[in-house]
């Protein structure tokens, strides 16, 4: 094997799970919404708010797992796509974060804020920091990038489920 291949087989997977699982949830998340709209939900601009970061997060997972089941993936290629999400991740729950703080009303409660952009912050930047580890030890990097993918994953979980909630118990 070169030395600047890494072993992503053994890892396919679990790649190959949490990228079903991400898939799976988010066309659940599509048949929410379409119920939702099917009630006439007349709170549709605050659905929004919450559902954006949700479907960029499970697609995150999605297409995380599916970069790094690429047969023939070097460590460079794998490292380049490993931090660019993350970085991109970070900028992303970074935006929310500065539009949050800027005064404007963008959740409900202030602990929002948690799971909708601390936690996701925290798992892009263990993305991008396991794809730095990467370059250098490739079973503890690509453990830390594991790691990252199932808090984005569990995040994108417990946010979903707190919109279904929100959507089943709300009175229109």
């Amino acid at each position: 094997m070169p030395a600047q291949q890494i072993r992503l087989e053994q890892w396919a997977n679990f790649f190959v799970s949490t990228s079903a699982a991400a898939a799976t949830l988010l066309g659940l998340l599509f048949v929410l919404v379409a119920l939702a709209a099917e009630r006439g939900r007349k709170d549709r601009g605050d659905l929004r708010i919450y559902l954006t970061p949700v479907v960029i997060y499970f697609s995150s997972v999605l297409g995380m797992s599916a970069l790094l089941i690429v047969p023939n993936q070097t460590r460079l290629s794998a490292v380049t796509c490993i931090c660019l999400a993350g970085i991109v991740g970070m900028g992303y729950c970074g935006s929310m974060a500065i539009r949050r703080g800027a005064g404007s009303a963008l959740y409900r409660e202030r602990s929002d804020v948690f799971p909708y952009v601390v936690f996701p912050f925290a798992a892009y930047t263990l993305m991008a920091a396991g794809g730095l580890v990467l370059l250098r030890w490739a079973p503890i990097g690509l453990d830390v990038v594991a790691a990252g993918v199932l808090l984005l994953l569990g995040v994108a979980i417990r946010n979903s489920w707190a919109i279904a909630i929100t959507i089943v118990s709300s009175h229109d």
